[in-house]
């Protein structure tokens, strides 16, 4: 019998030691951020270079991404390997890692066991959703270019509509050349004389305002606006700026550039409400802001406190859109609003108090052009983030995973 313990212990400890120095894990995935809603797909690889089998591998996970868990038991023969693929959905905008990693294994008679530490981790940025809306049209501000004509403007633009006689006190730089050869007399171009600002997103998220649990909230809805705002935007072309002031400060400037996407999407990503309130946000802002600028504002105030501190940026020519998100439709405990659907954007005068139609109205004698948004926006089967079934992905340049049908030439790369 003691010669028998002796070969056991002596077997255990040497199958232990072998599995020490054989076993080895690579943990890959196939993009560095996504939007709340996407699949995020693992490929884990465990390989056992020695000659003897790991019977039993538990694979814990130390991700810190909400509701995702990929830790395991498996196991792995000599010789060989034994790969296998996660997945799970994004569940919460934020900034999260995945990995480290921890592998416990063992002899098979339990004497000893062995657990081995793979520090390996990656970041991954889950950003809110970009979902289609109702026609939102923004009022467009100041600059020359496009949107509403402005009679009488001092700007020219590149835009002509055509071309007219010339008349003493024309400027020479604006003769248009070839009528000039056709028509033998001197003719110079018209001009559209049209607003085109940039985009300012404000996002009011003083804690004081907020209405709602998780993404059934005011918050979460003014940050998809946000986002979803931006990147119609930007996909249009035209320069789109952030400001926000949650638990940080957040001042982007309009550009109109995918690393501007990148750094709205990644400042939404992990904004949190703070103590801020809207009027003083315009009025700590006034002094930077572009006079021809169109301003987005996205707000659950109902107490109308901030139109006082618009006032003198729409006096210097700032043109605003307000978005004006109903809390009566975000609080359980109120019989709130009935719209569903395309009546998620809304503007019919509501008898009901302590509602934005008040501020509506208010806004709309001031010329001010603004939104009801209430729950039921994203109640819509087409902007529900994340019911698309089992995604496919295309990588694009910056990292972003884009659905589409095949998937099998995307790279792979491990956790660093």
């Amino acid at each position: 019998m003691l010669v028998g313990l002796g070969a056991l212990w002596l077997v255990g400890f040497f199958w232990a030691y072998f599995l020490a120095q054989s076993l080895h894990l690579t943990r890959e995935i196939r993009f560095g951020w996504a939007h709340v809603g996407d699949r995020l797909e693992e490929r884990f690889t465990l390989i056992n270079t020695g000659p003897t089998s790991a019977i039993w591998v538990e694979i814990i996970d130390h991700s810190t991404m909400p509701g995702y868990n990929v830790s395991r038991v498996t196991g792995v023969d000599r010789t060989s390997q034994n790969r296998w693929y996660t997945q799970g959905v994004c569940n919460q905008r934020g900034i999260f890692t995945l990995g480290p990693t921890t592998l416990h294994t063992g002899d098979p008679f339990g004497l000893y066991s062995v657990s081995l530490h793979y520090p390996d981790s990656a970041p991954i940025t889950i950003t809110p959703p970009i979902v289609p809306l109702p026609t939102i049209e923004v009022a467009p501000g100041g600059r020359a270019g496009e949107g509403q004509s402005r009679p009488n403007a001092f700007e020219r633009t590149v835009s002509t509509t055509g071309v007219r006689a010339y008349v003493p006190g024309d400027s020479p730089k604006w003769i248009h050349w070839p009528t000039t050869a056709r028509q033998g007399s001197l003719f110079v171009r018209l001009f559209d004389s049209m607003p085109s600002g940039d985009w300012w997103l404000f996002l009011d998220l003083d804690e004081q305002v907020q209405v709602g649990q998780d993404a059934a909230s005011t918050e979460e809805h003014g940050i998809i606006l946000a986002a979803s705002l931006a990147d119609r935007g930007l996909r249009s072309r035209r320069a789109v700026g952030l400001v926000t002031h949650g638990q940080e400060f957040v001042w982007l400037p309009p550009q109109s550039n995918d690393y501007q996407r990148q750094e709205i999407m990644r400042a939404l990503a992990f904004i949190s409400p703070g103590p801020l309130s809207l009027a003083e946000l315009l009025t700590r802002t006034r002094p930077t802001l572009d006079k021809a600028a169109s301003l987005i504002i996205i707000t659950a105030a109902t107490d109308g406190a901030w139109v006082e501190a618009l006032l003198p940026l729409v006096r210097r020519g700032a043109v605003a859109t307000i978005l004006l998100l109903d809390p009566l439709s975000f609080d359980d405990n109120s019989k709130g609003n009935t719209n569903s659907g395309e009546e998620a954007i809304s503007s019919p005068v509501n008898p009901l108090g302590n509602n934005p139609n008040n501020i509506q109205s208010m806004l709309t004698n001031l010329g001010v052009t603004s939104y009801i948004i209430t729950k039921d926006l994203l109640d819509r089967p087409e902007a529900r983030p994340g019911k698309q079934g089992k995604w496919e992905w295309h990588i694009s340049p910056s990292g972003r995973a884009i659905p589409r049908k095949k998937q099998a030439d995307i790279k792979w790369k491990e956790l660093a």
